[in-house]
């Protein structure tokens, strides 16, 4: 038995087995983690299946009223899009109505009261020295103090004991816990960055503590603001979204906010740095050490100076008066801890995270500084703008898309269909379910756009198919056997194929990039199955054609099989000819 010519690899023919198998245990994989995630069909967009629509109006400062543009309210809108879709793909929708409202409508399946807090939470952005802090009139009690436990990134969530952190020129800390004066445990620990420099002057710093001024009038507003510290009570619903609301940059002010379930009452000081002054903040997973997922701060240069400025500050004081608290439409979403002054521009929270908690505290200093505030006019459910009525139609289009191509190769590759059918069926396979995945995954929302994204990959799987036959019948023409066609067709089919795919695939990245909302919907998928036709055709299509190319049906051309020589008008099979002897002499015989 003569070997393989050198150059080619006699694996892809003989042994197929394994990529089919590869891509069976892959599709079983799948389908199992999708019903183990209980999420068994995609998540609808809100065209589909109804959801939540808010109604926010626009509201400049006093003396202010220019400020409701067109500029600020593009800027709201991009910053409330990134705050609702910051995740994935999960088709909210932001846009503004007329020259003050702007309108989010939020899917169904989404958490729309998280939802109303990312886009309703739209008032500055401020870090407060926290003054004093205890447990509201109606908590039950009061965490103890302990190293361990869930850290708090918004009023919502859970909290463990605060840590400190010290600032060195390696950029290494030793967290400690500690406990405030008032007996509770905090929420977080912030320490400087890897490479600290000089802190430059700031022009904002804070009080350590209230004390009495020399004005009267400073004594009086320092006194009444005292007695509102002590009557207020954050155990009331109706309080904990409005105390400290309104107050000015300039002014100190009490605020709420929540710690390992228990509310707690803060009076806080004027505002030291601006949200405005964060230039970036992201949550990261640190696995150099075991502080987990933390929150990155990076700041403006003025931002920076400042901020060194008031951690220099409250680094010479005791707990609760060495923390800042992070507040966001008047409520305190974190207040960590310093003992040195943080140089350099950069920061780090950190207190034993989950990423879903880092996540949205990082989302709030990045996005929480809106050019206006907005009012929450009315929150409404909605049904379904298309409505059932609509999806069926859809899915019958995509089904009479499906049948057409099924006729299409049944009247003109009639056996080669038994290939091409079960490969558009694991691809469907395929789409489906990584689609109900994605969905609690990345938060995917499956719209009308992004079915119709699914009904045109029918077209550019079927062409694949389309390219490789073509490829196999070229060479059946020129008088080779089907076994050495489907090898020598392969490479050229492969190549096509993959120049296909990709001027697919990155038409539909740059619709991604550049759009919003439904269209992006339609390119992710367009994407997605884009990039599942190569693994089909390259892992079932190609396998199972080696394999029935050695059946008898296919390999002796059947005039049903789709490769029949005869109705191709193939050449007479190659052949090596001897060449004739010269003739002999009878002279010479």
């Amino acid at each position: 038995m003569a070997a393989p010519k050198k150059g080619r690899s006699a694996s892809a023919q003989s042994k197929p087995g394994r990529s089919l198998a590869l891509i069976l245990i892959a599709i079983v994989a799948l389908t199992g983690g999708m019903f183990a995630s209980g999420h068994t069909t995609p998540r609808l967009g809100i065209d589909l299946a109804g959801g939540t629509s808010i109604t926010l109006r626009a509201v400049p400062e006093k003396g202010q009223e220019s400020a409701i543009n067109k500029a600020n309210m593009d800027t709201a809108v991009d910053i409330m899009n990134r705050r609702v879709n910051g995740l994935g793909v999960s088709e909210a929708e932001v846009q503004t109505q007329g020259t003050r409202n702007i309108i989010v409508n939020i899917p169904k399946g989404t958490n729309s009261e998280e939802a109303r807090q990312q886009v309703g939470t739209t008032a500055k952005l401020y870090f407060r020295p926290v003054l004093a802090t205890e447990a509201s009139v109606g908590a039950s009690a009061s965490p103890s103090p302990s190293a361990s436990g869930s850290a708090s990134s918004s009023p919502s969530s859970s909290a463990s004991p605060k840590t400190t952190a010290s600032s060195s020129k390696t950029g290494s800390a030793t967290p400690s816990a500690t406990a405030t004066s008032q007996g509770r445990a905090a929420s977080d620990a912030l320490k400087a960055d890897s490479t600290p420099s000089a802190s430059a002057s700031a022009s904002a710093s804070a009080s350590a503590s209230p004390s009495a001024s020399s004005s009267s009038a400073a004594s009086e507003a320092a006194a009444k603001l005292e007695a509102q510290y002590t009557a207020l009570d954050c155990s009331k619903k109706s309080v904990q979204n409005t105390a400290g609301k309104g107050a000015k940059a300039t002014d100190a002010t009490v605020a709420c906010g929540q710690v390992s379930g228990i509310w707690y009452k803060y009076l806080l000081g004027p505002a030291a740095v601006d949200g405005t002054d964060v230039k970036k903040a992201s949550a990261v997973y640190n696995t150099t050490t075991a502080a987990g997922w933390q929150v990155t701060m990076d700041f403006t240069g003025k931002g920076g100076d400042k901020f060194a400025k008031v951690t220099g500050e409250l680094a010479k004081n005791t707990a609760p008066q060495n923390e800042f608290g992070i507040v966001l439409d008047g409520q305190v979403v974190s207040s960590p801890s310093v003992s040195s002054s943080i140089t350099g521009g950069s920061a780090e929270i950190s207190g034993s995270f989950t990423q879903e908690e880092a996540q949205s505290l990082a989302n709030m200093l990045s996005y929480g500084a809106l050019p206006l505030t907005f009012k929450e006019d009315s929150v409404t459910t909605v049904t379904a703008a298309l409505g059932g009525e609509q999806l069926h139609a859809g899915l019958i289009a995509g089904a009479i898309g499906l049948a057409l191509v099924v006729i299409y190769l049944l009247i003109f590759y009639r056996g080669l269909s038994v290939i091409a059918i079960p490969s558009l069926l694991v691809s469907a396979i395929l789409t489906y379910v990584i689609m109900a995945l994605l969905g609690p995954g990345i938060g995917f929302a499956l719209n009308l756009p992004a079915v119709c994204g699914a009904i045109v990959a029918i077209g550019i799987t079927a062409d694949s198919f389309i390219v490789f036959f073509e490829r196999i019948r070229d060479e059946i023409r020129e008088g080779r056997s089907l076994r050495p066609a489907v090898e020598r067709a392969w490479p050229r089919a492969r190549r096509t194929i993959l120049v296909s795919d990709f001027v697919s695939f990155l038409a539909a990245a740059v619709l991604f990039i550049v759009t919003v909302g439904k269209v992006q919907g339609f390119a992710f998928t367009l994407g997605l199955t884009t990039v599942l036709d190569v693994v089909v055709v390259f892992l079932f299509t190609k396998p199972l054609m080696t394999i029935l190319a050695r059946r008898k049906f296919f390999a002796t051309g059947h005039k049903f099989s789709g490769l029949d020589p005869k109705a191709l008008g193939a050449k007479a099979p190659l052949r090596r000819t001897r060449r004739p002897s010269a003739p002999v002499d009878p002279k010479e015989a």
